[in-house]
């Protein structure tokens, strides 16, 4: 048996996106546990309300890999990049970032890859196949 990934987050206001995506996540089998943040304000709350005196609460579970929308009310995943760079270490954790949009803007690609790791920008939906290819990619230790 493979080894999975103890959380993945996924931050995206589309709720039916996220249904999908949580159904494609559940099938591949890749973890644990799967959260959903519906905006970037949500997915840093997430990221720092469960740290107290440097230690996790109760049952929280740091992801490991965080799928981000850009284009979200409230805060969107360009502001939450930006926000999540300030956090502390123990905050942030080691995290694997992938860009998951619709947006077919070239710059937002760019701005991606310029902030993150080339290969970091997919296009929605998700797939088995693109989470395979992540995992390879990015966890070939968990295969």
């Amino acid at each position: 048996m493979k080894k999975r990934l103890n959380c993945v987050l996924l931050v995206d206001d589309n709720e039916s996106d996220n249904f999908i995506h949580k159904r494609v996540l559940e099938k591949s089998g890749i973890a644990n546990n799967i959260a959903i943040a519906l905006n970037g304000k949500e997915a840093l709350e997430f990221l720092t309300a469960k740290i107290q005196n440097g230690q996790f609460e109760g049952s929280y579970t740091q992801p490991e890999l965080i799928f981000l929308d850009i284009n979200m009310p409230i805060m969107d995943g360009w502001e939450f990049l930006e926000e999540y760079h300030k956090l502390d270490i123990a905050q942030k954790g080691k995290v694997v970032f992938i860009i998951l949009t619709t947006s077919l803007n070239p710059s937002d690609r760019v701005k991606a890859e310029t902030l993150l790791e080339s290969g970091c920008f997919h296009f929605k939906p998700l797939t088995i196949e693109m989470i395979n290819g992540i995992m390879e990619r990015r966890f070939p230790e968990y295969l």
